[in-house]
């Protein structure tokens, strides 16, 4: 039986050199090698297997046999396998291979995949998870160093030194196209404290800066508020006549286009602040996560969301 640790990388070149150049001289002169020294390469292979591996008998005396020729086969898989390996390795160290954990806000969710779509085609050896939930789970999740990065419109203190500004974040208010404030070229501010809210749950972003706009219109002094748990739930809500809400205009991006919810044009609306991209701040960092995030900034303007607000 073959002693399979005997055999060497330098046998079975040999011995694909010498089948391929038909010589062993110009095999030797391929390899940088004496004559000599491949024809004992190729000997040594043989009584380790344990069978002849090249035919020897009229003119063409370098033509493999069956045995050979399985050798010949193997060679070229462990050639191909070591490549591989060397071009992944070299990808690691490029940050080109590996696995990077994406945290997104829910009102991200509507441009995140797109995101993930366009970094597989640009690295497709690296693998994007992405993890998407409200603003409170992500912050707990970064905590817990169980991102790599995350995108989310107010960073949490803990993170605000390392946040890295990504593009523009509107936030406008909306009705369904049958509301009355829905013909109006201009809303007058304190036509909305007559108006039903919908809004998000105490706490998120998105609520806050709603607050913070109706107070200095009323002292949040509206109709009343029907509270969701989701931007779909809102827009639902919205659509259905339940009332009008502020609400990030990315998340209703296609229901604009469609028809379905109108954007009410007030005066102080949009409302702009940003999205920021967050890392983690270890120091081991792997350098997955930072070409990641290397492209992320570089290309803001391109997974920017089109809308028209004009």
């Amino acid at each position: 039986m073959p002693r399979l640790d005997q055999i060497t990388l330098k046998q079975l070149r040999a011995l694909t050199a010498v089948v391929e150049e038909s010589t062993i001289l110009a095999a030797a002169e391929r390899l940088n090698l004496t004559g000599p020294a491949v024809h004992n390469q190729l000997k040594t292979l043989e009584a380790i297997v344990g069978s002849p591996l090249l035919s020897r008998a009229g003119a063409e005396r370098n033509i493999p046999t069956a045995q050979g020729r399985a050798l010949l086969r193997a060679a070229a898989e462990i050639e191909t396998s070591l490549d591989r390996a060397v071009r992944q390795i070299g990808a690691l160290g490029q940050g080109l291979s590996g696995r990077v954990v994406l945290g997104v806000v829910s009102t991200g969710k509507y441009f995140a995949p797109r995101i993930v779509a366009l970094l597989q085609r640009e690295m497709p050896d690296v693998q994007v998870a992405l993890r998407v939930g409200n603003r409170e789970e992500i912050v707990e999740a970064m905590e817990r160093a169980e991102l790599d990065l995350c995108i989310m419109g107010r960073p949490p203190r803990t993170f605000l030194t390392e946040a890295m500004p990504l593009f523009d974040h509107p936030h406008i208010i909306i009705a369904n196209q049958d509301h009355p404030l829905a013909r109006d070229p201009m809303v007058p501010r304190e036509a909305l404290l007559r108006e039903r809210f919908v809004m998000r749950e105490a706490g998120s972003g998105t609520r806050i800066l709603a607050t913070r706009f109706l107070d200095e219109i009323g002292h949040d002094q509206v109709a009343g508020i029907t509270e969701m748990s989701s931007n779909e739930t809102i827009k639902q809500a919205v659509i259905h006549g339940l009332g009008i809400a502020m609400i990030s205009a990315h998340t209703v991006a296609d229901e604009l286009a469609s028809g379905r919810l109108v954007r009410l044009r007030v005066q102080g609306l949009p409302i702009y602040r940003k999205w920021y991209l967050l890392p983690q701040p270890r120091a081991d960092k792997a350098a997955a996560v930072t070409a990641v995030e290397r492209w992320i900034l570089d290309h803001a303007d391109v997974i920017e969301p089109s809308l028209d607000l004009s």
